[in-house]
């Protein structure tokens, strides 16, 4: 029997899981369709190949082709652990990556905000793969413009909060901004993971890493749960937040971090919750080891997935 091949130029339809092999085709994420056509569609995967704002080891402009390389180990099965097939539920595409002149990072920000806003204008949920983390700026502000200020779940070893009054274009301040401008409610926003100095939280609730491994899993989930309620929900994903043993390959590694099973299981324990954009960033498969970061990225982002999914 013939199997079925490149299913992200010649796929039929947006549902289903159907294997493909993972050493060929082309690389959509999840071997969905590429497409920019959204009529029916649920989720808009894309990429923002952006890092002119990272700080320490660049090479995150990469980390949207390396995720979806690394997603060909995960298209051939729904996630073990769920009750049902996320790709059943929901029509899922590969929108792309987001393009922008390199030689003007002044009109970045814009250039992303007008792309996120032209999926989720369409009703459609966005999935942004990074790129660095202050992709997630713009995208929250496209978010903020449809929905009001949002809940924020922020997994990663920074805070991300450091104090800026000039504007910069950087992926350690794009939080700051967020509260400043009430794009997000930081009362009932959450930190998970953190474990660098910063002094102020500027008012997120913060779930340190040393937290979670002392408390768990179970009281993570809870707590979070706790601090969102039935908000709209923004959950971004530094993929620093994981250990550098279960993620070297990003910029700012930090030991002390989690786990990818902490990660996923507290993924998991949101099912439910009122989410209504997501992206993964700072993967930069350069300093990365047997795509061990880039498959950690892929099975997170599609953890993020079911999660959707499971409204």
């Amino acid at each position: 029997m013939k199997k079925p091949i490149d299913q992200a130029i010649h796929r039929d339809n947006l549902h289903g899981t159907h294997g493909e092999p993972t050493y060929s085709g082309a690389l959509s994420f999840m071997r969905r369709k590429y497409t920019r056509k959204l009529a029916g569609v649920d989720i808009a995967v894309t990429g923002i190949p952006f890092d002119l704002a990272t700080t320490s080891r660049p090479g995150a402009r990469f980390g949207p082709r390396a995720i979806r390389q690394a997603s060909t180990q995960l298209s051939s099965d729904r996630l073990d652990g769920w009750n049902f097939d996320a790709f059943d539920k929901l029509a899922v595409i590969d929108y792309g990556d987001c393009d922008f002149d390199f030689g003007r990072p002044d009109l970045v920000p814009a250039r992303i905000q007008e792309h996120a806003k032209e999926i989720i204008s369409q009703d459609v949920g966005l999935l942004s793969l990074g790129g660095d983390h202050f992709i997630t700026y713009p995208v929250l502000k496209a978010h903020a413009e449809k929905y009001g200020p949002l809940s924020l779940i922020h997994f990663d070893a920074h805070s991300d909060t450091w104090k800026d009054t000039d504007g910069r274009i950087d992926h350690g301040t794009m939080f700051y901004h967020a509260a400043k401008q009430g794009i997000v409610d930081t009362g009932q926003s959450v930190q998970v993971g953190l474990r660098t100095f910063n002094e102020d939280s500027w008012g997120f609730n913060q779930l340190k890493a040393p937290w979670v491994h002392e408390r768990g899993i179970t009281a993570a989930i809870d707590e979070i749960r706790e601090i969102v309620g039935e908000r709209a929900c923004y959950l971004t994903f530094d993929i620093d937040c994981l250990d550098p043993c279960y993620a070297p390959g990003t910029g700012t590694p930090v030991i002390g971090g989690l786990s990818t099973h902490q990660a996923q299981q507290i993924l998991r324990g949101l099912a439910g919750i009122n989410l209504i954009g997501m992206d993964l960033v700072e993967v930069a498969p350069a300093y990365d080891i047997s795509e061990i970061t880039s498959l950690a990225g892929a099975s997170l982002a599609m953890e993020m997935i079911y999660v959707y999914a499971s409204r």
